[in-house]
Formats: C-alpha cells, sequence, structure tokens
C-alpha cells in the first residue's frame, strides 16, 4: 500500500498510461484497489500494464486510441461513468516530446502535434470528464505538466507552449471549480527516466541554445516518484491543495 491512501474502489482516469509515469501512476492506484481506465496509443502497452495493475489489486479497462480524436476522448469518459458508476480522479499525463526546436525552426506539423496531444487533447477530456464531477459535487483532475512550465530553457518552442498552456489550464480549472467540490493540480517532472523520445539535431539552434541550462537538471526521478507525487495530489491528504503546481525535480526549479 501507498502511504497516501486514496482509497480503495475508485474510479480513476490515466491516460498515457502504458509507459513511463502513467504506467507507474497506474500501478501505485492499483495497489489500493483502485478502479481504473488507462488511456493509451499502444495497445500492447496498454495489455500489459492492464495485467500488472489487476495482479497487484485493482479492476482495469482499457480504452486504445489518440486522444487528439475527440470520439475516444468521449469513449474514455463515457467508459468510466458506465463500467464504474463515474469519474473520482482524471490524470492527464499523456504527452510527447518536441525535438527541442527553437521556434523559427518550429514546422507546422511538429506544433500541432505536440499542442494536440499536451494541450488540447487534456482540455477536452477534463472537459468531457467534468459534467461528471459537477454532477458527484468532488473531483479531482491531476497533470502532468512539466519543468518546461516553468521556465524557457527546457524544452523546444512547442513543447514549452504546451506544458506553460497545462499551467494555465491547471489553474484556470482551480478558481472555476473551487467551491463545486472539484480541484486541479499538476506535477512538474524535472528529469525523469521512462522511454519518453527527443528526437533532436544536436547541430540545430535550439539544442545547442538549451545546452548550458541541462546541466542544472541534476540526478534524474523515477517513474515511482513522480506517480507518488500525482496519487498524493489526488487524495484526500491533499483536500485544500487546488490550483499548485508542484515541481518534482530535485531542486532544478531552484536553482
Amino acid at each position: 500500500m501507498s502511504v497516501i491512501s486514496n482509497g480503495p474502489g475508485r474510479s480513476i482516469i490515466v491516460t498515457g498510461a502504458g509507459s513511463g509515469i502513467g504506467r507507474a501512476t497506474v500501478l501505485l492506484f492499483a495497489e489500493e484497489g483502485a478502479r481504473l481506465v488507462i488511456a493509451d496509443v499502444d495497445e500492447a502497452a496498454a495489455r500489459a500494464v492492464a495485467e500488472e495493475a489487476e495482479q497487484a489489486g485493482g479492476t482495469v479497462v482499457s480504452v486504445i486510441g489518440d486522444l487528439r480524436d475527440q470520439t475516444v476522448v468521449d469513449r474514455v469518459a463515457s467508459t468510466a461513468v458506465e463500467e464504474f458508476g463515474g469519474i473520482d480522479v482524471l490524470v492527464n499525463n499523456a504527452g510527447v516530446m518536441d525535438s527541442m526546436s527553437a521556434a523559427a525552426d518550429t514546422g507546422d506539423d511538429e506544433w500541432e502535434r505536440v499542442i494536440g496531444i499536451n494541450l488540447t487533447a487534456p482540455f477536452r477530456l477534463t472537459r468531457a470528464v467534468l459534467p461528471h464531477m459537477l454532477a458527484a459535487g468532488k473531483g479531482a483532475i491531476v497533470f502532468t505538466a512539466s519543468e518546461a512550465s516553468l521556465r524557457g530553457s527546457a524544452a523546444g518552442a512547442a513543447y514549452t507552449a504546451s506544458k506553460h498552456g497545462i499551467a494555465g489550464l491547471t489553474k484556470s480549472l482551480a478558481v472555476m471549480y473551487r467551491d463545486k467540490g472539484i480541484r486541479s493540480n499538476a506535477v512538474a517532472p524535472g528529469g525523469t527516466v521512462t522511454n519518453i523520445r527527443v528526437d533532436a539535431d544536436r547541430g540545430a539552434h535550439g539544442p545547442a541554445a538549451l545546452a548550458p541550462y541541462m546541466g542544472n537538471i541534476g540526478s534524474p526521478a523515477q517513474a515511482k516518484e513522480q506517480a507518488a507525487a500525482i496519487v498524493f495530489l489526488s487524495s484526500d491528504a491533499a483536500s485544500n491543495i487546488n490550483g499548485a503546481i508542484l515541481p518534482v525535480d530535485n531542486g532544478w526549479s531552484a536553482v
């Protein structure tokens, strides 16, 4: 069991659940006996995580698809309601990295892909979940933001803009719904051991400009350390924490 408990039987959605921080989050919730809808674009990865989570004590339903597709978003929300009777927690974790490109070198395809997955998709899923949380008079939403939500020296233009957007969305939700029993917070991971890809041309302007700042990362976190912060923010132990962007970065944001 984790130190911070959400209590057994909560209905929880986790996106990007097939690997990295998402997988670690699913497994921590499963140890508490949570009922989970896990969403991922990779069917094999989702299936593997679902098996692990069920062995750990959770109940799991998977939804496979690209969250840039509104029909997939709707299916994630409706599955949680139909299977588990409601939605207690939404973890908007799915995301992709950019190629560390500077603005002048960021093409439309890269921009639209990163913004679509990192910002538009979590907004749409949040919008789909909110009516159910409002009807219940309670709910917790946790986003995976980034060190790039806090500064301009941690990623390229598209990723930085997307994660600053997540920080703004987190705070807007906190203000708009704090009197409705709904909390919204985010973790801001620093360097973390995951399989997220950074396909950067080291000779390009963006990576070269960012290189001097990368030495401040410090020792990278394990995915489970990020998951522990997500589970905490979703729990009743964080009942008066709302609108927070919590750095989980080994002090990078303090440098």
